[in-house]
């Protein structure tokens, strides 16, 4: 796949950005615009990727809704309204109880079958029930009731509203990863009718000088693989830098983050040369040797590798020594300890599933799971880009590293699960016989359908958690909340249809193409 250039679409200036940034935030902020078309243009400004550009607007746009009574009005009487608000809400970080949907319910405690007729509302509804938490029944209700109706009405609705919810059945709004929707959204967003022109072209405005910029990233990553030369002295290990680099994107798209992107870059091609070293190709004993130089950090043990670790080693060294020195310059904080320490974990915990591999040996379900959200590469990803992005690290969010604090594990799971729902199949056939599906279905003597519903559960379960987080007094801001909500997202996308680490097919590289090679015809 080649990294191309822009494809003849010219690069906006600036100037024109930053003109209709302007408009859309005098619209948010102080246009004479009615509260409840703020609240359409803030939905529209997430869906379409903008998001980010106009943080402190929907800020403030949000509070003043709040205190709207027309907004409150029309919530006991609108669907899409009241859904829309209780979304936005609680995408934003408000606290705000589920319980008014009651609204919508009949004298038995059901959704009314009436709402059924409304399909803008019923997929608004859907939509909010994937922002819940653990323990909102009602949301769960939602969910059920949406989805149920949304896919009877399929082939009964307008072809646009139609495609809206085909995709949005697929996968809600809240799991999906972020640019590859934005996209997705803009040309959708160009076929409805009345949709607000000045909103669509800032967004593929935006949309190409971001893609832009990635390709910049990406070109100075590939530099960096090149000289690295690990893809030409490992034969055997998985050479996947785009992929590498769309997983990057997928948790930070920012420009400002151009540094996180590229080391998370890096990082993640390690994991996948270090993960094949475990999976397909070191013995136990020479597995043993690695662990211990990774353990104990030392130059000095390359001596005792085998010559095919030994540059392995070599590799992972420098990077991330580098990226610690990059922080002692710019912020005066030493943070080796805490990139050596997520390293030796995860070379531990991948020795421990060579040795289950090795042995024929399928662990208890718990014990796995305990291990393989840690194995999954997630909390050492998440880590690397605090470290990279924060320009304001504290030593209580160093200190929480310490133990993994929730906010690492509920992605982690997710990723480590949605792998598995991916890769099982072929992981059996390969004899790599623990991974979630057959400890679950060992354990407990269930089927192999029984035990991907009981885990894609769990997924959900986590997806619930992980919402709790944006309300949650936390030691991290929310831009690094945001991140590790973006690990799920892109978890989810990459397993989406197959393994696209592993096995690359046309889907994943056209969701590839379409972030971060082809651009949107103006």
């Amino acid at each position: 796949m080649s990294m191309g250039d822009n494809r003849g679409i010219e690069v906006p200036k600036d100037s024109s950005i930053k003109k209709l940034e302007e408009t859309v935030k005098y619209m948010l902020n102080d246009g004479g615009t009615e509260p409840l078309d703020i609240l359409q243009l803030i939905d529209d400004i997430q869906h379409l990727g903008l998001g980010y550009r106009f943080r402190e607007s929907t800020k403030c746009a949000l509070n003043k809704i709040k205190c709207s009574e027309k907004v409150k009005e029309k919530m006991n009487n609108s669907l899409h309204t009241c859904s829309l608000y209780f979304t936005l809400l609680r995408q934003h970080g408000y606290e705000i109880s589920a319980d008014i949907f009651e609204n919508f319910k009949d004298h038995n405690g059901n959704f009314k079958e009436s709402l059924s007729q409304d399909v803008v509302g019923m997929l608004s509804l859907y939509e909010a029930s994937h922002v819940a938490y653990n323990g909102e029944k009602i949301l769960d209700e939602a969910r059920k009731f949406t989805s149920m109706k949304l896919k009877e009405m399929q082939g009964k609705i307008d072809m646009k509203i139609g495609e809206q919810v085909r995709h949005a059945l697929e996968m809600p709004f809240q799991w999906r990863m972020q640019r590859l929707e934005a996209k997705w959204n803009i040309e959708e967003y160009n076929k409805k009718d009345g949709e607000n022109q000045l909103l669509l072209k800032l967004a593929i405005l935006d949309f190409n000088t971001v893609q832009s910029m990635l390709q910049k990233d990406l070109q100075q990553v590939s530099c960096w693989w090149k000289d690295v030369g690990l893809a030409n002295k490992l034969g055997f290990a998985r050479d996947r830098l785009m992929e590498s680099f769309f997983w990057s994107v997928g948790m930070v798209f920012e420009p400002k983050f151009s540094k996180c992107r590229k080391g998370l870059t890096k990082v993640s091609k390690l994991i996948t040369i270090i993960d094949d070293v475990y999976d397909v190709y070191g013995s136990i004993e020479e597995l043993e040797q690695f662990t211990d130089a990774v353990e104990r950090w030392d130059i000095n043990a390359l001596q005792h590798l085998p010559d095919y670790m030994k540059i392995c080693f070599l590799a992972l060294y420098n990077t991330v020594n580098n990226m610690a020195y990059d922080v002692l310059k710019e912020q005066d904080h030493v943070i080796l300890p805490q990139l050596t320490k997520v390293w030796a974990d995860l070379c531990k915990l991948f020795l421990k599933e060579a040795k289950w591999s090795y042995n024929k040996q399928i662990p208890k379900f718990e014990e796995y799971l305990s291990n393989g959200w840690i194995s999954s590469s997630g909390p050492l990803l998440l880590v690397h880009a605090y470290f990279l992005m924060s320009q304001n690290i504290t030593n209580e969010a160093i200190q929480s590293f310490k133990t993994y604090p929730s906010l690492l594990r509920f992605p982690s799971t997710i990723f480590r699960l949605s792998n598995d729902l991916s890769s099982s199949k072929a992981e059996i056939e390969k004899g790599e016989t623990a991974n979630a599906i057959s400890c679950y279905m060992l354990e407990n003597g269930v089927s192999e359908e029984v035990a991907r519903e009981y885990i894609t559960s769990l997924i959900d379960e986590n997806w619930k958690m992980m919402n709790k987080e944006l309300v949650s007094n936390s030691v991290f801001d929310k831009s690094f909340i945001e991140i590790a909500i973006n690990l799920a997202r892109i978890a989810q996308c990459h397993y989406q249809c197959g393994n696209a680490h592993s096995d690359p097919n046309d889907v994943s590289k056209n969701r590839i193409l379409s972030v971060i090679i082809d651009p949107i015809q103006l």
